[in-house]
């Protein structure tokens, strides 16, 4: 069992779209927001040491269920990320986002990301070394 990290992301003005509420697009943003985020503060290893050891991810699949919208006047967002798996060159990522005054569940869905050489841009099996650096 993998653990469940929280980042809180506040809503800005051009999130808004013309039916007054968070586009859809933007909460693929906060996904990789808070990914961003939780790779360096919770499982201590930095977007960046990835690309130094000349590995990248890219999602691979992308699953999203939108439940209640977010408005501007919410201010902030959670978004908790727990990995389900990993398998191969992949990783599944279980994710929710939250209205940060409630707690209720906005959107939720399933991420896939395929770790790929930056060299060669093919996938390449996840390093023993980093599955068990997020095995907490």
């Amino acid at each position: 069992m993998y653990s469940t990290f929280e980042t809180e992301i506040t809503i800005r003005p051009d999130d808004i779209d013309m039916n007054n509420h968070v586009h859809n697009s933007k909460y693929l943003d906060y996904l990789l927001m808070a990914r961003y985020d939780q790779m360096k503060k919770d499982y201590k290893i930095a977007m960046e040491v990835f690309v130094e050891r000349g590995y990248s991810w890219v999602v691979s699949d992308l699953s999203i269920k939108y439940k209640r919208p977010i408005l501007l006047q919410d201010k902030t967002v959670k978004v908790r990320t727990q990995i389900e798996e990993f398998h191969g060159a992949s990783v599944l990522v279980n994710f929710w986002i939250l209205n940060s005054d409630n707690d209720k569940i906005a959107a939720q869905g399933q991420a896939g990301y395929t770790m790929i050489s930056t060299q060669t841009g093919r996938p390449t099996r996840v390093p023993k070394d980093i599955v068990e650096q997020y095995r907490i």
